[in-house]
């Protein structure tokens, strides 16, 4: 058996009790060398290249930068929370009555303030269409206190001449239907519908609106035929304007419930 000499390790040799060599046994015989201490250093000096833990340095610092990254992620996501969570406290502490009242205000259906004015007690008027029965006129009169007839607030009626006297300055939605029935129409039959306005240092009427109806009848002569017309503007009146309407044929108005009205209110 032989061995590598290369290898640092000393040589074991067998010596007797006495301190002399015996002639007459045997040279020993070499003693058998290991390999596996260079085999454990090599394996130290990968183990040292791994870093610690057995970790490679650069798999180290990419998994410091991925826990940055999540850090990063969660610190904005609260930023963002914490700013919603203000703006939403601020547009609780807005009061919402300002929008409301301001939209409402353009349709006309709600002032928000009255000027000391009940909120009940509003300007507007409807009245109903008045049959007459001895005398005609075409500036019609009307019911105030009937069926869903009433005058509220800054606007009064006059029975003696069938106006409505407004008593503030504004912008009023003003209207007129008429109903009309003709018992012996013809193609020429027609009818003229006004509402006018008399107003203090004016001498004569001004006319506010007016519709002209004809050639509503069937082409047979003779028979009777129904038709109607209304009128509706916002328009502005100054303070004791009085609102009149007109009929060229009083005597055709329909008898019919609610067939004629005429009314305002202020926008």
């Amino acid at each position: 058996m032989s061995c590598n000499q290369n290898y640092p390790f000393p040589q074991v040799f067998l010596v007797d009790e006495g301190g002399g060599s015996q002639q007459g046994m045997q040279p020993p015989g070499l003693i058998p060398c290991w390999s596996f201490p260079p085999a454990v250093e090599r394996v130290r000096s990968r183990g040292k290249s791994q870093g610690c833990m057995g970790v490679r340095p650069c798999a180290a610092l990419i998994v410091l930068m991925l826990f940055l990254l999540v850090f990063a992620a969660l610190g904005f996501e609260a930023y963002q929370i914490y700013n919603m969570q203000k703006e939403l406290s601020e547009m609780r502490e807005v009061k919402p009555e300002t929008e409301f009242n301001a939209a409402q205000k353009q349709i006309g259906f709600y002032e928000p303030e009255l000027n000391g004015e009940d909120k009940n007690d509003r300007t507007a008027a409807h009245l109903m269409g008045r049959i007459e029965t001895e005398k005609f006129s075409k500036t019609l009169r009307w019911e105030s206190q009937a069926g869903r007839a009433f005058t509220s607030g800054g606007v009064v009626y006059q029975f003696k001449d069938g106006a409505l006297q407004v008593n503030h300055t504004g912008l009023y939605h003003i209207y007129s239907r008429v109903e009309l029935t003709f018992k012996d129409c013809s193609p020429s039959s027609s009818f003229v519908h006004t509402v006018f306005v008399k107003r203090a240092g004016r001498p004569s009427p001004l006319n506010l609106m007016e519709a002209h109806r004809a050639g509503f009848c069937s082409h047979q002569p003779g028979r009777p035929w129904t038709t109607d017309s209304y009128l509706g503007s916002a328009l502005q009146l100054q303070e004791y304007d009085r609102v009149f309407v007109n009929v060229s044929h009083p005597t055709y108005l329909s008898h019919a419930h609610y067939a004629n009205f005429f009314g305002l209110y202020k926008i």
